[in-house]
């Protein structure tokens, strides 16, 4: 009996750039977020999440959408998370989404999904700087300035 087996081949590319920006604040990240990550024309409108990959500089190297939602939610996959950090050798990530409804308070749901994002993230060895909530109307919310990462 011959037994013959076709297996798919999976690829996975990154081409990084050079970024100049430097981390070291939420503020910081907030006004990063508003300028280059987020669309002015879309933050009111639906949710998104997003992620910041960062090198070991604390460098930022990238950043990915995660998901595109709804008015008040957005289907949230880990794994893609984990696999797009992976695939771009990031030492610490950023996770952050908007809420078009202008509250800066993370839901139930907001800090279940930090806690498995977080235990991802300790399993790969890769750090969880922060989770940022932003609004359209310039206001946000930090897990780690509040101290629950």
């Amino acid at each position: 009996m011959n037994t013959y087996c076709k297996v798919a081949e999976v690829q996975l590319k990154y081409k990084p750039k050079t970024f100049s920006e430097t981390i070291r604040s939420s503020s910081e990240i907030n006004r990063l977020l508003k300028e280059k990550v987020f669309d002015e024309g879309t933050i009111g409108y639906k949710e998104y999440f997003k992620i910041l990959l960062f090198n070991q500089a604390n460098m930022l190297i990238g950043y990915s959408t995660i998901s595109e939602g709804g008015l008040n939610s957005t289907t949230v996959d880990v794994r893609v998370i984990m696999q797009t950090a992976l695939v771009s050798n990031a030492i610490s990530i950023v996770i952050a989404h908007n809420h078009p409804s202008g509250t800066i308070y993370p839901s139930v749901q907001d800090d279940d999904l930090t806690r498995k994002i977080k235990s991802a993230c300790d399993v790969m060895g890769i750090r969880l700087l922060d989770h940022i909530i932003v609004t359209p109307y310039n206001r946000y919310y930090s897990y780690c300035d509040n101290n629950r990462l």
